[in-house]
């Protein structure tokens, strides 16, 4: 039986204190709670609180977004939790992306409302399939889940970029991130960001953002360069050099700022201030 408020255990924490796979837990118990009290939502529940497996959970309310596209949602449905059944570190890399906005955002009430309302949340998680799918050579059929994800929820995300775990893409709208592309662990990305490109290079030819950095809004980091770890990139700014591990960069183009103290992790903190 689970216990405590999700929001109180995990708010303000970087390091969460349940144990791994018990975050889908509560997010069964608030759906129940919340099918009881509000019975128009219980049909939509019945997608968590009827899941057999976490996979078939997470596979079913992604399904019920996407096939607002005229597409079979059993069909949708079946094909994402074979993909999350058969790879267990993309339900490892969700749950860890579903703690971390919870962390990371003061207005979230608990995990359950990040599966089922959070956009971006739901678009890092259509990737994660879609970034399966081109592994196993799919390629075809990850292009086309790319595509429907950013048509729904706004986030471009090329199936072939690696993003690691912990990783909140904070509204989602209007991100572009592409197909080279290397996002590490504990990464708050706000929306409006460009991961992109400069020009008409090929190969490896997009950014390379480390370990526990924050970009702000609307920042554009062009071309293959790396963000240092735990840095961050002021809103707006354009980002055209490699940015040194635990600064502040602003401005277009965008110059180091601010110097970070070795405690400082941008992404768990988003402070927007950059001096």
């Amino acid at each position: 039986m689970v216990k405590g408020n999700t929001a109180e255990r995990y708010r303000g924490s970087t390091v969460a204190p349940l144990a791994d796979g018990e975050g889908w837990d509560f997010i069964r118990a608030e759906a129940r709670q919340l099918a009881a009290s509000e019975p128009v939502m219980e049909p939509t529940l019945r997608l968590i609180t009827q899941a057999r497996t976490n996979a078939e959970l997470l596979g079913g309310i992604l399904a019920s977004r996407l096939a607002l596209a005229r597409i079979d949602e059993q069909s949708l449905a079946t094909l994402l939790a074979g993909l999350f059944d058969a790879d267990s570190d993309i339900l490892v890399a969700a749950e860890a992306d579903l703690r971390a906005v919870l962390a990371r955002d003061p207005a979230c009430p608990g995990l359950m409302h990040v599966l089922v309302n959070l956009k971006g949340f739901q678009a890092l998680q259509t990737y994660r399939a879609a970034h399966r799918l081109w592994l196993d050579g799919r390629t075809e059929v990850a292009n086309w889940l790319s595509n429907l994800a950013s048509l729904l929820f706004g986030p471009d995300i090329h199936p072939a970029a690696r993003i690691g775990r912990a990783v909140m893409l904070d509204h989602g709208s209007g991100i572009v991130i592409g197909e080279t592309t290397v996002i590490e662990d504990q990464v708050s990305i706000l929306q409006n960001v460009t991961l992109g490109g400069t020009g008409k290079e090929t190969g490896d030819r997009h950014p390379k953002i480390r370990r526990g950095v924050m970009i702000g809004a609307g920042a554009k980091i062009l071309g293959n360069i790396e963000v240092g770890a735990y840095s961050k990139v002021a809103a707006g700014s354009v980002v055209l050099k490699p940015v040194p591990p635990r600064t502040t960069v602003a401005g277009v183009p965008a110059t180091v700022v601010r110097i970070h103290r070795v405690d400082e992790i941008p992404a768990a903190e988003m402070d927007q201030t950059i001096v």
